[in-house]
Order: structure tokens, then sequence, then C-alpha cells
């Protein structure tokens, strides 16, 4: 069987991919992840995704590796994790009633071969009170968070509608990156 390897500290994507059944080790990828200001939301997701996986690739020859990025875009504007409470809150009041898109890079290689992609989901968010957003904010949820919510935990109740993959907003777009593995020979619980 071979050798895969996920260049992901992200607990989501770890967890997604074991539930379809993939083995796999994880090594977290120290790649530079800075871009130029204005980047452009699936540009950046795609470089980013493979400066990851060829990070730990250059190690790891032997082995198929997947290195993923995921960003939040409003109107352009590429979203990152909250600095601290005061940047959460505001990046919940810009989402708040709009919608907005949520950007996964994926990069497979091999010794053969290279494939990357991105996949774009959009988000609608509910009108969200003061009330509310102070609220999550107390969770904490929000501060290790792209865009400073994740849809799979207590952020999935401030959205409204979702169109496009559900799992790329988690983190990881499953369905074509179960496919494009498959490409590598590598499979786990259902082939696609």
């Amino acid at each position: 069987m071979k050798k895969f390897i996920v260049a992901s500290a992200s607990p989501r994507r770890r967890e997604l991919l074991e539930f379809y059944g993939f083995e796999f080790e994880v090594i977290p990828s120290d790649a530079d992840e800075s871009l130029p200001e204005k980047t452009d939301a699936c540009k950046a997701v795609k470089e980013l995704s493979k400066r990851k996986a060829e990070s730990v690739f250059a190690s790891n020859k032997d082995a198929v590796v997947l290195g993923c990025d995921t960003v939040v875009s409003l109107d352009g504007a590429i979203l990152t994790k909250p600095s601290d409470e005061e940047d959460a809150k505001k990046m919940l009041k810009a989402l708040s009633g709009g919608t907005h898109q949520v950007f996964s890079g994926v990069t497979i290689m091999d010794k053969h071969k290279e494939k990357t992609f991105a996949v774009c989901s959009d988000v609608e968010f509910n009108e969200l009170s003061g009330e509310t957003i102070n609220s999550y904010i107390k969770t904490g949820e929000p501060m290790d968070k792209a865009g400073a919510y994740g849809i799979q935990g207590l952020g999935g109740a401030l959205v409204k509608k979702i169109s496009g993959d559900y799992y790329n907003i988690v983190g990881l777009p499953l369905s074509k990156t179960i496919k494009v593995l498959s490409e590598f020979g590598i499979k786990g619980k259902i082939e696609l």
C-alpha cells in the first residue's frame, strides 16, 4: 500500500479523512504562508496548498502527499483568523446578513505527478445581533477559525444557507479530494 501523508495539522481534515477510511500519517507543513496583499482567494488557496504539499514532499519522496488551505473571502478580501475578540466582532458584523465565499485549495503529489485544484462554496449568514455576536465570541470558537466562525460547530447556527460543498466550508472539499486521491492509488471506504 502507498504511503499517504497529510501536510496539515487541522483536526477537522484529519477527522474527515479518518471517517472515510483513509490511512495516513500527519506531518504538518512549515511552509511560508505569506501572500501579497489583495491576492485573489482562489489563487491564494491553490498556491498555499501547493507550498504545503511541496514542503512535506521534499523529505517524503516515496509518499503521496496532500496539502490543503482554506480561506474565507468577503467582497474579494481574504478574512484570516481573528487576532483578538475585537477583530472577531468586526468580521462577524461584516458577514452578518450577507453572502461570502469559502475557498479550499488542495494539492496532491507523488514522484510521478501533481494535481492542484480549488473549490468555492457560497455561505449566506443570518442577520446577527450584537448580542448573538458577543455570545458566540464568548464561546471561544471563533478565535482559531478563518472568518471567525466554524460551520461544523456552534457557528453553524449563524448560517442561513449554503451553496456548494459543505465539507469545503469545513476545510476539505471531500468529493473532489476523494476522486483525485483515487487517481494516485489512495482509496478510502468509498470510491468515486
